[in-house]
């Protein structure tokens, strides 16, 4: 089951303002990304952040979930918290904070010229 593009359009409703908001749409799914930073996923209308300290601080006690069977775990928002707009926004600003600059993409390296067959000079 896929995520709702009504839930997606009220999650970012919720969380207009924050720096570089952005989502990507993966496998059905949703990566959202909080200044450029992958900072949560909306699966199956479920949000789950990246795990921080700073997130288990604002989310005591955390809950955790896993968005499929062998993912490692995250904290887990369910709609229900969403309604707190401050709290979701502070959530998710946050764990961008804590999560590192993504490294900058290496420019793609230039194939080489393909060298025709030169006849060989004659002595």
């Amino acid at each position: 089951m896929s995520s709702s593009p009504d839930t997606l359009a009220f999650l970012l409703d919720q969380l207009g303002g924050l720096p570089a908001l952005r989502t990507r749409r993966m496998f059905g799914e949703y990566c959202v990304y909080v200044d450029d930073k992958p900072a949560a996923f909306l699966c199956d209308d479920l949000l789950y952040v990246k795990p921080t300290e700073a997130g288990q601080a604002l989310m005591n006690p955390p809950v955790w979930g896993r968005f499929y069977e062998k993912a490692k775990p995250y904290l887990l928002v369910t709609p229900d918290r969403w309604d707190d707009r401050e709290w979701l926004r502070s959530l998710l600003l946050a764990t961008a904070d804590a999560l590192p600059r993504p490294k900058p993409k290496a420019p793609p390296k230039a194939k080489p010229k393909s060298k025709a067959a030169k006849p060989k000079p004659k002595p």
